[in-house]
């Protein structure tokens, strides 16, 4: 797949996003992955795997799904996880070790393309991923080639904002404080296969078949106060944080305070809980 100027600017803009909270991925990497647990095992038990499956994760990040798939697969299985940011890779690859896995390994690519061998894969997955790629048809055929006949691609995708206050709580706010540029219609961002319909259409558009897509609501966010919940936003939310980066002191100053509060006027039982919403679609070669 070529990179247009733009559509390579857009790869440069999300890599200098991820990596500028990598560390915060690797400080919360727990609780996220506790949070998202329900849409990971959802997402591998749909793309089918079983002993000696091989598995391609695209935009794996800090390791999720690719890690508990490699628990699945099994020793006589492999994993391949990849994603843009190689500052992400290094959670992924600690924890792997963690783990004792000796059948998955983790490769920083340029977004340019998928360098494997056709037919390769029994399964590939994207948790969150494809919604940040510039050309997503044009991968999604790269992905149609790399699987087996038959083979599986599973993708979550964030539903509508409304459906997802755990990042429209804050950007609604924030769009009080400055001026939010609105990105067009498909752009790369949190919220480009929001449409069903949409995420349906580009499947098909690239050669896949039998699809299915549902959605699963869960609790992505879940703290103690809104000050935790303001603390956890600034450190994993890329977008969120790249903009508060422009700001100056005043402005930024009373935006926190206003999430804080917000938040707090949410709690209920203790606790500060946000949903989260995401589409998990299941296609065929």
């Amino acid at each position: 797949m070529s990179t247009t100027n733009s559509s390579q600017d857009v790869i440069d803009r999300e890599q200098r996003t991820w990596r500028n909270v990598s560390e915060g991925w690797r400080k919360n990497d727990a609780q996220l992955r506790e949070n998202a647990d329900g849409v990971t095992q959802r997402m591998l038990d749909l793309a089918g795997l079983k002993e000696g499956s091989w598995m391609l994760d695209i935009a794996s990040g800090t390791g999720e799904p690719a890690l508990p798939a490699a628990h699945r697969v099994g020793t006589s299985g492999q994993v391949i996880g990849t994603d843009l940011v190689d500052e992400m890779l290094a959670v992924a690859r600690d924890k792997a070790k963690e783990q004792q896995l000796s059948n998955i390994e983790f490769r920083t690519v340029d977004g340019k393309g998928l360098d494997f061998d056709t037919a390769r894969f029994d399964a590939v997955t994207s948790r969150w991923g494809l919604i940040f790629i510039p050309e997503p048809q044009a991968f999604l055929k790269l992905i149609h080639g790399v699987l087996k006949d038959d083979g599986r691609v599973v993708l979550a995708c964030w539903a509508e904002p409304e459906r997802n206050p755990f990042f429209t709580h804050a950007m609604s706010i924030l769009m009080k404080h400055m001026e939010v540029p609105k990105p067009p219609a498909g752009a790369p961002g949190v919220f480009a296969f929001a449409e069903r319909e949409r995420l349906e259409n580009t499947l098909r558009d690239s050669g896949f078949r039998n699809i299915d897509i549902e959605d699963l609501s869960f609790n992505m966010i879940q703290v103690d106060s809104g000050e935790e919940y303001w603390q956890i936003l600034e450190e994993l939310a890329g977008p969120i944080a790249q903009l508060t980066k422009t700001m100056d002191k005043a402005t930024y100053n009373a935006f926190s305070e206003e999430v804080i509060a917000s938040a707090n006027a949410l709690k209920k039982d203790g606790k500060v809980s946000m949903l989260g919403t995401t589409w998990i679609a299941r296609a065929i070669k």
